[in-house]
């Protein structure tokens, strides 16, 4: 999102990390936006966790920024991410699932996923626990939430997140961490920061109402466009791919069916 900050550059204009200094270097620029917008909120930077998304990046470059300092990392597409959790079995990374699961895919993502963050349907979650059982593993989970209300887009209506939550305790190898969302892709950011207005409020009523169904309570928002309004706004996750990565050269709309790839450079990581 290019009018968040005067300085800050639209995905596009990201140049292509190739080397482990600019990994570095990147790493750090984003980490110095994360602990400017906490202090902005009056929060503590260290609330923040950011995953690194690296998603159509080759495994030479994953390495480097391995070796950069990233230790886990979050895929769209599980085919594509458990082709890099073998090939890249050697480096110990954690691995995330962030797009959304077929169940014929469950398999694989129980095989060895940490972590999946796109949980919005009891067939998807039906799946997962089966598979987790067989393997004998748990995962940890984020509820997927459309706080957008695009028909486009994957994830439960908020309305519907409640009763999901409550029938979850049944499938007992997942963890419910919190709840996660897509802002609607747009370069309004009165519109993208309401995105995440509306999953922390939705969190904090369901934190009322029964503090156990909703895990640590995290929320899973904000991407290289709009991760600074999302943690002014209560982020406890960021997904960034770009920023750290470089500019991909595959639309976004190949990992999320529907979007459109605005010309402002406002992308999904």
């Amino acid at each position: 999102m290019t009018s968040q900050t005067d300085d800050q550059l639209p995905i596009h204009d990201f140049p292509i990390a190739s080397g482990v200094a600019d990994f570095v270097r990147n790493i750090a620029a984003v980490r110095t936006r994360i602990a400017a917008a906490a202090e902005r909120a009056g929060r503590d930077a260290r609330e923040v966790r950011l995953l690194p998304v690296s998603k159509t990046v080759p495994e030479e470059r994953i390495r480097l920024a391995v070796q950069a300092g990233c230790r886990e990392l979050g895929e769209n597409k599980v085919q594509e991410a458990a082709r890099k959790s073998a090939a890249l079995a050697d480096l110990g990374v954690r691995w995330s699932v962030i797009g959304h699961l077929q169940t014929n895919k469950a398999r694989e993502v129980a095989a060895f996923a940490s972590e999946f963050q796109a949980l919005d349907s009891h067939r998807a979650a039906a799946a997962l626990d089966r598979r987790l059982q067989a393997a004998g593993r748990s995962l940890d989970v984020f509820v997927q939430v459309n706080t957008s209300a695009e028909p486009q887009k994957y994830g439960l209506q908020p309305d519907e997140v409640g009763a999901f939550l409550r029938e979850l305790p049944q499938y007992s190898s997942l963890r419910v961490r919190g709840l996660m969302t897509l802002a609607i892709f747009t370069s309004d950011e009165v519109r993208v920061r309401e995105c995440f207005v509306r999953l922390r409020t939705l969190r904090d009523r369901l934190r009322a109402e029964n503090p156990e169904l909703i895990g640590d309570g995290g929320l899973s928002m904000g991407m290289s466009g709009d991760y600074e309004l999302a943690i002014e706004e209560g982020a406890t996750c960021v997904r960034v791919g770009q920023a750290i990565f470089g500019a991909r050269h595959v639309p976004d709309s190949h990992y999320w069916p529907g979007l459109t790839d605005f010309a402002d450079g406002t992308a999904a990581d």
